[in-house]
């Protein structure tokens, strides 16, 4: 496929929950103020590459949602720099799970249902990672939390994004450069511009040859 949507989901995996993880998990204790990257880190349900686009891929971030207790956040990183910076520039954990919580509805403690946290951000514009790129969705919290024998503190992450390959990554980077908006309807209107441009010039061509060369 040239084209389509796909979603990550990462958490840390508790004492009592060995059959959740998947490839590299581990359990233990997310360390106060310590980035985690969710593809590849050191916690969680992990994946052995890093998220990456190759020549012919273009990839745009559309949503992202974290845990709401323990003062979670999470970043994007693209190669080295990191996408969201206070108003001076200067650097900040990135969207706290308060305004953007996972689940939606989570309460805002961990353990108890003492309120429900609706969405209030949206990631607009989306996030664009072009083609060659290495991208990281990181994961911090300011107060930390952690597993034992009692207690399983499990916080998580989602990621929705689009990857456009091939043909649809060329469509992805004109776009681009045209200031237009990329998803997967504006990629099918220029499909569509095209192939409107094709037929109108082989109907010219047609209508010059009938002419005798003429237009």
């Amino acid at each position: 496929m040239a084209m389509r949507s796909q979603v990550y989901e990462w958490a840390t995996i508790g004492a009592n929950q060995v059959g959740r993880s998947s490839g590299g998990a581990a359990s233990g204790t997310v360390v106060q103020g310590t980035d985690y990257d969710i593809f590849i880190g050191s916690l969680g349900n992990i994946i052995t590459m890093p998220a990456s686009t190759t020549a012919t891929q273009f990839v745009v971030i559309e949503d992202l949602a974290i845990t709401p207790f323990s003062g979670g956040a999470a970043q994007v990183r693209i190669n080295t720099t990191d996408y969201f910076q206070n108003p001076d520039v200067t650097d900040m954990l990135g969207i706290p799970g308060l305004a953007s919580p996972y689940p939606r509805g989570a309460s805002s403690d961990y353990g108890t249902t003492d309120n429900n946290i609706l969405k209030a951000f949206d990631l607009y514009p989306d996030v664009y990672v072009l083609p060659g790129q290495t991208f990281q969705i990181l994961y911090t919290t300011r107060d930390g939390c952690g597993t034992s024998s009692a207690t399983t503190e499990v916080v998580a992450a989602f990621c929705k994004y689009t990857l456009y390959d091939g043909p649809d990554a060329l469509i992805a980077n004109k776009l681009l450069e045209l200031g237009v908006t990329i998803n997967p309807n504006n990629v099918d209107w220029y499909k569509r511009s095209l192939i409107e441009q094709q037929q109108a010039s082989r109907v010219a061509a047609a209508t010059a040859a009938a002419n005798g060369g003429t237009a």
